[in-house]
């Protein structure tokens, strides 16, 4: 089976945690409640397809491999985006899920399978760019989330790809360096 019933339960926890901890951020109307569900669904729209499809395509890569990977929300890391939220209106870091990957590792696989969930977010953002670009819609909701899908699928690409320990971008570049140098 490719998604486990706890992947399941993961995906939706962590969709609607998201969308909660987002809500404030993608406010269509200037008036917002204190609980919003529209607000807290249209962020889990526009968040969640980012984050599901990234860790999706690392898991089916790896899988593709041959490896063993598993998709988990990141309960803890969930927990501080919420304090972070309460505590902060500002920019919230926190890394809300991930895929646990079993297997032999060869600087092969571990290229291939760290670059999937950034190239999965590159090809989001070029998705809604397009879209904007060839004015498929005039309507402002419309529009207005396919900004946002842009400009959070952008960030992720850009960010994932930092080649810093924990990153994909490092896993990329260091298993691209040992593929081409055979270290």
């Amino acid at each position: 089976m490719f998604v486990s019933f706890g992947e399941v339960v993961d995906f939706a926890v962590m969709t609607f945690i998201v969308g909660y901890i987002f809500s404030d951020f993608f406010i269509f109307k200037r008036v917002k409640p204190v609980f919003d569900l529209k607000a807290i669904l249209f962020a889990a729209a526009i968040t969640a397809p980012a984050i599901v499809l990234h860790e999706l395509a690392h898991k089916f890569a790896a899988i593709s491999l041959g490896l063993t990977a598993t998709f988990h929300a990141a309960y803890f890391w969930l927990m501080i985006g919420i304090i972070m939220k309460a505590l902060s209106p500002g920019f919230i870091f926190f890394v809300p899920a991930f895929v646990s990957i079993q297997g032999l590792s060869t600087p092969l696989t571990q290229t291939i399978v760290s670059a999937a969930g950034p190239l999965t977010n590159l090809a989001l953002f070029l998705i809604a760019w397009a879209v904007l670009a060839l004015k498929f819609t005039n309507n402002s909701m419309a529009v207005f989330f396919l900004k946002l899908t842009k400009r959070i699928n952008g960030f992720l690409f850009l960010f994932n790809m930092i080649p810093i320990p924990g990153f994909d971008g490092f896993q990329f570049f260091s298993g691209a360096y040992r593929l081409i140098f055979k270290v």
